[in-house]
């Protein structure tokens, strides 16, 4: 075995190989104290002795695979169009290459040019207030990190009076019971899951309580026998008690000329901005088209406390985040809708639909015998639960019969085409399609063909 061991290289001599002449040694060398630790193991079991270059040959490659990104894009034919395992909303060209001076230099990010003094990082985003009457904003790295320091701020060791119809819990085990808990709120259920009534708050009130909180049922619907408080009277309830009102809005997006259907689903902001709330929170993510963000708008006297919280350090944005944001809203604006992925998938029309999927079938190999189907396709991201929106697919499938839809998927996924199975079809909703993905696609069928 002795003998055997002295076969490993050394380090230094591997270092030094002409085949690693060109990689990083601060990140070449623990890669091969790794590699030779293992070889040694593998040669104390019984394993194979390798020559000096096929132990050349398995660091490079292994130093290649570290140094590839596992980010990558994807192209959306689901038919959701907020889809969070796919990153949600999409930034658009025009967006970035806007910011991307920005990004690029030293900025005013916390300096004030006219007084030569420190800034405020938030108020850069206050002048877009205006459109919505709200008297202050505040951002922090997403929504659940808005609940957070909301409840820590407003009700540490008070309790937060919530009907248990939406005690929810969303995407990754991220329930409202638990954030309080850890927030050090005091959690006081009112009412039924099916049913609560502005009495329940009322008689629940106490010399404890410091908020009445509404959570929108972002992944769910209660339908049939059914009752909750509109959040305007939970407003006027507050202001009467004394106490913080506070709706968690999950997503929150800005009224524009046809999504008036929207509105039956979801309140805009425009909408409950008119009801003088004292704090709401939702995701920039979202049905807004941004990137991830916790939004906070509500009363100066509110967001002024939650500035002084120390927690607001840990979860404050970057010069991304409020650059981005600050070009999104702008486009909003400016009426520059097309400059928003989501807002632009979410006016597409039927018609525009259709025409979209007969551009798609154009492309399709008829080896896959495709045709065009109506679909439905959803908003995602936890607005309008169980409400579809109309959309066309084309539906494929493979006359081979040992590639059946299922494999069919696994192989676009490996494409890069993430899919969806329906009827014993492969369908390519276009829902969330770009007319660019078209010739991917193509490619993408010629290649498994």
């Amino acid at each position: 075995m002795k003998e055997i061991l002295k076969q490993i290289p050394k380090t230094d001599k591997l270092l030094n190989a002409k085949a690693l002449s060109g990689y990083n040694p601060n990140f070449l060398k623990p890669l091969i104290q790794r590699f030779l630790k293992n070889y040694r193991e593998s040669l104390l079991k019984g394993g194979e002795v390798l020559s000096f270059e096929s132990c050349v040959e398995q660091i490079s490659k292994e130093y290649w695979h570290l140094s590839q990104k596992s980010l990558k894009p994807l192209i959306n034919a689901t038919g959701v169009i907020i889809h969070t395992n796919l990153g949600r909303s999409v930034f658009s060209k025009e967006l970035l290459q806007e910011i991307f001076p920005t990004l690029i230099a030293y900025n005013n990010l916390e300096y004030n040019q006219q007084t030569g003094k420190r800034g405020e990082r938030y108020a850069h985003l206050k002048k877009f207030l205006t459109s919505v009457d709200f008297e202050d904003i505040l951002i922090v790295n997403n929504n659940a990190a808005a609940v957070f320091l909301i409840f820590n701020t407003f009700a540490k060791n008070k309790e937060v009076l919530v009907s248990r119809g939406e005690l929810i819990e969303i995407g990754g085990s991220f329930r409202i019971p638990r954030v309080m808990e850890d927030s050090g709120a005091i959690l006081k259920e009112i009412g039924t899951t099916n049913k609560t009534y502005l009495q329940d708050y009322q008689e629940a009130i106490n010399e404890n309580t410091a908020m009445l909180f509404k959570a929108h049922k972002s992944n769910y619907e209660i339908v049939g026998f059914h009752e909750e408080v509109a959040y305007e009277d939970l407003i006027k309830l507050a202001r009467d008690r004394g106490v913080v009102d506070y709706y968690d809005l999950g997503s929150g997006y800005f009224e524009i000329k046809g999504l008036e259907t929207l509105k039956n689903f979801e309140p805009s902001l425009q909408e409950i901005a008119a009801l003088k709330p004292s704090l709401i929170s939702f995701s920039g993510d979202k049905l807004l088209g941004g990137t991830q963000a916790g939004i906070i708008l509500g009363k100066k006297q509110y967001i002024a406390k939650l500035k002084q919280n120390q927690l607001l350090r840990m979860l404050r944005v970057d010069k991304f985040t409020l650059c981005a944001l600050e070009a999104l809203f702008c486009a909003y604006l400016k009426g520059e809708y097309e400059k928003i992925p989501t807002a632009r998938m979410l006016l597409q029309t039927k018609e525009a639909l259709e025409t979209k999927a007969k551009n798609l079938l154009a492309k399709i190999p008829a080896y896959f015998s495709p045709k065009i189907l109506p679909t439905k396709g959803y908003v995602g991201g936890g607005a309008m639960p169980n409400r579809a929106l109309d959309s066309y697919g084309v539906a494929l499938k493979p006359k081979n019969t040992t590639k059946n839809i299922q494999s069919l998927e696994e192989l676009l996924r490996q494409e890069g085409i993430v899919a969806r199975i329906e009827n014993e079809c492969l369908i390519l909703d276009v829902m969330a399609l770009f007319e660019s993905d078209f010739e991917a696609i193509k490619n993408a069928l010629l290649k498994i063909k």
